[in-house]
C-alpha cells in the first residue's frame, strides 16, 4: 500500500510564501537579488506535491542566513536587551508609571475588555474586505461614514452587486461575540498568567500553546511557530525558521492582556509582551506587540491619546521602521492632515491587494494609530474610523477598542455597542467556551490584587 501525504496545505511552503519572504527580506534590508533565479527556479515547481518540499525549504533557509546591507538606516534588534538599548533616549515619560486610580482600576479593566470585544466584532464581518467592496457597499446603503455595526439588511441587487456572503457576524444575527482569534489570544494570555504567573519564559508561552491552542487554529506565523515547536526547536529560533510571516500583525493581536496585567507601567507590559512575541515574531513583529502593550498600558493612567501613541514608542527601538511610520501618521495629524488625506496616505504606502501589505504589523500600526488620533478620543468614532480604512479590520478594531476601553472605562461604551454581545464572549480557550466579560476583567483584577502572580 502506497502511503500518502496528509496534504494539509497549511503546513507546506507555498508560491504565495515565497513571494512574501522575498518582499520581507528587502524590506529588513537584505540583499536578495543574489537569489533571483532560484526563487524563480522553486517558485515554478509544484509547491503542492510534497516532493517539491524540500528544495522551498532550502530557499527559505538560505534566506534567513543572508546578513543586513551595511547601508541599512534601521537598527532592529529583536533580542530583548538591545531592543531595550535602541529605545528613544529620553524615554523617561510615558515611559515610566503613569499614575492609576486604584478605585477607578476594575472600571477601567472591564472598559478594556469590553472595549476589545466590540472593536473586534465592528471589524469582524469585513476582515478580508477591500476599500472598493467595503466603502461600495456603506455608500450604496446609505451608512457612509461608517457609525455603526454591520448588517447585511439591504436590497438583494446591492448585495449582489458587492458579493456580501450570508453568516459572517452581522449585528442581526449576534447574541454574543462570536469566537474569534483576536479574544481568544486575549483569553489565551488570562490563562498563561493564571497557571504560570508573571515570571513566564517564552518557552512557557510556547508549551502553553501546544497543551491549549490547536495547530491548525493558527495562522501564518503562528502556524510557523507552533510547527517548530513541534520539530523541537525552541523560542526564539522557533520565530524564524522557514517563516515569512515573521514581521505580520500576529503578535501585535496578543499583546492587550500584557497591558492589563501591568497598568499604567508601560514598560512591564511591553517586557511582558515580547516574551510572547517572540516565540514567533522578529523585530517590527515583535515591536508591534511591545507598542500595542505599552500603549494599553499607558492608557489606564492617562486619557491623552498622544501620550498613550508616546508611551508605546518610548517601549521600542527608536530608529526601526514601524516607529518611523507611527510618527509619520501622528506628524499627520498634528499638521492639519484630514482624517480622509490620512488613510489615502497609508494605502499610498501599503498595497492592501497583497497579503503581505494586508497583513503587514506596520501598516495596521498606521492604521492604529490614525483610529486613536481622528478617533479623538471617543469610544464609537475611534473604533469607526479604524476599521473603515479597511486591511486588518477586525484586529485594528480589538486593539483600538481595548485602548480607549481602558482610557474611558466601561460606561463610556455606548449600549448600542456594548448590548448586542450582551456581555457573553465565546472563546475556544479551554476553560472559556461562553464567558461573561465582566466576569473576565473581575478575573484580571483579581490576579492584580493577588501574590499569587510573581514578577
Amino acid at each position: 500500500m502506497t502511503e500518502q501525504a496528509m496534504n494539509h496545505m497549511w503546513m507546506y511552503v507555498s508560491a504565495g510564501d515565497l513571494d512574501v519572504e522575498w518582499r520581507q527580506c528587502v524590506e529588513e534590508g537584505k540583499d536578495v537579488e543574489p537569489l533571483r533565479e532560484e526563487f524563480a527556479r522553486v517558485r515554478a515547481l509544484d509547491l503542492t506535491d510534497p516532493a517539491n518540499q524540500p528544495p522551498a525549504e532550502a530557499l527559505l533557509d538560505r534566506t534567513l542566513a543572508l546578513p543586513i546591507r551595511s547601508d541599512c538606516r534601521f537598527d532592529e534588534p529583536s533580542d530583548l536587551e538591545r531592543i531595550l538599548a535602541a529605545r528613544p533616549p529620553n524615554s523617561n515619560g510615558p515611559a515610566v508609571p503613569l499614575p492609576v486610580d486604584p478605585d477607578a482600576l476594575p472600571h477601567r479593566l472591564h472598559g478594556a475588555w469590553l472595549g476589545r470585544v466590540c472593536g473586534c466584532l465592528l471589524g469582524k464581518p469585513v476582515e478580508g474586505w477591500r476599500r472598493p467592496r467595503m466603502w461600495g457597499y456603506l455608500k450604496d446603503t446609505g451608512r457612509w461614514p461608517l457609525n455603526d455595526y454591520f448588517t447585511r439588511n439591504a436590497p438583494a441587487e446591492v448585495l449582489a452587486k458587492h458579493e456580501i456572503p450570508p453568516g459572517r457576524c452581522y449585528i442581526e444575527t449576534v447574541d454574543a461575540m462570536p469566537m474569534d482569534d483576536d479574544t481568544n489570544y486575549t483569553v489565551a494570555a488570562l490563562k498563561l498568567v493564571t497557571e504560570t504567573g508573571l515570571a513566564f519564559t517564552p518557552r512557557d508561552v510556547a508549551t502553553f500553546w501546544m497543551q491549549n491552542l490547536p495547530l491548525l487554529a493558527t495562522c501564518t506565523a503562528e502556524r510557523v511557530a507552533y510547527r517548530n515547536f513541534a520539530a523541537n526547536i525552541a523560542p526564539p529560533r522557533s520565530a524564524t525558521v522557514r517563516n515569512p510571516y515573521r514581521e505580520w500583525i500576529g503578535a501585535q493581536i496578543r499583546a492587550d492582556f500584557f497591558g492589563y496585567i501591568a497598568p499604567g507601567d508601560p514598560q512591564r507590559a511591553a517586557e511582558l509582551a515580547w516574551r510572547d512575541a517572540s516565540i514567533s515574531h522578529v523585530k517590527n513583529g515583535i515591536y508591534g506587540e511591545m507598542w500595542a502593550a505599552a500603549m494599553v498600558a499607558a492608557a489606564f493612567g492617562t486619557d491623552n491619546v498622544r501620550t498613550v501613541l508616546e508611551a508605546g514608542l518610548a517601549q521600542i527601538p527608536a530608529r526601526c521602521r514601524l516607529a518611523a511610520d507611527v510618527r509619520r501618521v501622528m506628524d499627520w495629524h498634528a499638521g492639519g492632515v484630514g482624517y480622509d488625506d490620512a488613510v489615502e496616505r497609508i494605502h499610498q504606502r501599503w498595497d492592501e491587494t497583497t497579503a503581505h501589505g494586508w497583513c503587514h504589523t506596520i501598516s495596521n500600526a498606521m492604521v492604529v494609530a490614525a483610529g486613536l488620533l481622528y478617533g479623538e478620543g471617543d469610544y464609537g468614532r475611534s473604533i469607526c474610523r479604524t476599521v473603515q480604512p479597511c486591511f486588518d479590520t477586525d484586529c485594528n478594531g480589538a486593539t483600538v477598542g481595548s485602548i480607549v476601553g481602558a482610557m474611558r472605562g466601561a460606561s463610556a461604551i455606548a449600549p448600542r455597542w456594548a448590548g448586542p454581545v450582551h456581555d457573553t464572549l465565546i472563546t475556544g480557550v479551554q476553560g472559556y467556551p461562553r464567558v461573561s466579560i465582566a466576569a473576565l476583567a473581575n478575573e484580571t483584577h483579581a490576579l492584580l490584587t493577588s501574590s499569587a502572580p510573581s514578577a
